[in-house]
């Protein structure tokens, strides 16, 4: 499991209930997963752009620290061809909900949206790209 929601930081509301991507990087979709390999387990933060399903950022890391998160973030806010308004959904992760994770987004004008709750549905594209990754590439 590398979802810990019950923490006390500020969670934020779910802006694509009934949502659709109608242009790319308007939506970013995030999500860590578990990667084994030889030398053991590893993390994979991913961040997708919702409407072409690229991968704009990743950073894999031995630990699940909010500033390697970070480290993906960065990279996709560094591939952006695009000056539009974009919002960052997530699930309720402590770190997604950090406040250097925080910080970068409102520096670079990114509404944060979360999951409501457990449901991975919710996220349901960055789930089914970790999906992907683990099951079918790797």
């Amino acid at each position: 499991k590398t979802t810990y929601s019950k923490h006390w930081m500020k969670k934020h509301p779910n802006l694509l209930k009934e949502v659709i991507p109608q242009a790319p990087e308007e939506i970013f979709v995030s999500d860590i997963t578990y990667v084994q390999s030889q030398e053991g387990v590893h993390y994979l933060s991913l961040v997708t752009d919702a409407y072409s399903r690229k991968i704009m950022g990743y950073e894999l890391s031995d630990e699940m620290k909010a500033t390697d998160v970070v480290k993906a973030l960065n990279m996709a806010i560094e591939s952006r061809q695009y000056q539009r308004s974009t919002i960052h959904h997530s699930d309720r992760g402590l770190q997604y909900c950090s406040k250097v994770y925080q910080e970068k987004l409102n520096k670079n004008d990114i509404k944060p949206s979360m999951t409501d709750g457990y449901d991975c549905y919710q996220n349901a594209l960055a789930e089914r790209i970790n999906g992907i990754l683990k099951q079918e590439f790797l």
